[in-house]
């Protein structure tokens, strides 16, 4: 089991005294996050992506390989890499870079982002978000494993004898998460590839996502991938924590009765009793976390949002010595114990290499942005 933090990088005022951080102080802080992140003995440390304001992290490869440089161990991911907008071209050789910077310290999570205005500065077109997912991702999926790519699709100019450069570590590319909160055309994306489906569940009920993760585990055993429960799950997760859960209380509220995203609607005692948040002890933490098991089942990754709305820098570093040393050891006693021995480790390149060398390095090379039989049976299952 995989424990870390992701982030957003918005630039939000902190609504205790006023003031806002620069971006430059904003960036700066997400680096010292993720440094924290390592020390505490966390595994994962991810970073969204958005071009807009109030958000700075526009260029998640720049930042993740400032961190690689700086951590030994920690896993350096994306809480999305927009695969929507981005040329996959570029993708795949920036996040391969990336891959041999950091030894191997690398994934990605896939999505299409939360700012509609975002397709047509990159040119594209908000309507085509599931088909522009699809094809980009079987066009980034065949450039790491294919050494000279033939290409042709409806969304960008056709490639021909063309290879991505660098090529991937020990030939394993980064692994792969699809990130969604609402598409079950990309929780059957995730499954027909047998990569990993990230359900960011923050902000809805978890019944939404108890379908589409139950969507995903059904479709990857149709693929012949293993079984549901062998299927790789990751959940994010919101939390807040002080020593007694009166203070995490009281200090949390003016932050969360302000923030941009759920400010001025359900109470905080509402919203932390429909969704994963949690507002409170160590204690507290740690049992509303274990609950996600009996909801989604045995999972791989759990990721944290603690960095959001307005947080001074100083409260989310003493929150990661809360978590790391009160919180994380027992909820990797906790998930451990009651892991089924057939139900895999998260994901890690030497991981990942062995398997490819056990396999002799044989990988799947379907197109599934070609495959109708697929999208129609996509529709029927979506239905049930």
């Amino acid at each position: 089991m995989q424990f870390g933090i992701f982030t957003v990088g918005d630039v939000t005022p902190d609504p205790t005294n006023g003031s806002t951080p620069s971006e430059h102080e904003r960036i700066k802080a997400m680096v010292a996050i993720a440094l924290k992140a390592e020390e505490v003995g966390l595994d994962v440390f991810a970073t969204g992506e958005h071009h807009n304001p109030p958000f700075v992290p526009s260029s998640p490869t720049t930042m993740l390989g400032y961190i690689a440089a700086q951590t030994k161990r920690l896993i350096l991911s994306t809480s999305t890499t927009l695969i929507t907008t981005n040329d996959p071209v570029k993708i795949a050789e920036d996040f391969a870079m990336l891959q041999h910077l950091a030894d191997g310290r690398v994934d990605l999570m896939l999505g299409r982002g939360n700012t509609g205005p975002v397709y047509p500065w990159f040119g594209q077109d908000i309507r085509q978000g599931i088909p522009l997912a699809i094809e980009n991702y079987a066009l980034l999926h065949q450039l790491w494993r294919t050494d000279v790519v033939d290409w042709e699709g409806q969304f960008r100019t056709p490639l021909q004898g063309f290879t991505s450069t660098p090529r991937p570590l020990e030939g394993v590319p980064p692994f792969v998460w699809h990130g969604s909160i609402r598409s079950p055309e990309i929780a059957e994306q995730a499954a027909y590839y047998g990569d990993g489906f990230f359900a960011n569940n923050i902000f809805w009920p978890k019944d939404h996502f108890i379908r589409l993760i139950d969507l995903y585990r059904r479709r990857f055993a149709h693929y012949g991938h293993g079984t549901p429960e062998q299927a790789i799950v990751g959940l994010g997760g919101q939390v807040f924590l002080h020593k007694n859960s009166q203070d995490a209380v009281r200090q949390f509220r003016p932050y969360f009765d302000n923030a941009p995203v759920y400010g001025h609607g359900p109470s905080l005692e509402e919203f932390t009793e429909q969704t994963p948040l949690t507002v409170g002890s160590p204690q507290e933490v740690i049992d509303k976390t274990l609950t996600f098991r009996e909801s989604f089942g045995d999972y791989q990754r759990q990721l944290f949002l603690m960095d959001h709305a307005g947080l001074p820098l100083k409260t989310v570093l003493e929150q990661l010595d809360l978590l790391g040393a009160e919180v994380i050891p027992v909820l990797r006693r906790e998930f451990a114990a009651a892991r089924p021995a057939e139900v895999p480790d998260g994901p890690t390149h030497p991981a990942l290499t062995a398997r490819a060398a056990a396999n002799n390095g044989s990988r799947p090379t379907r197109d599934f942005g070609h495959d109708t039989a697929t999208a129609e049976r996509t529709d029927a299952d979506t239905k049930r």
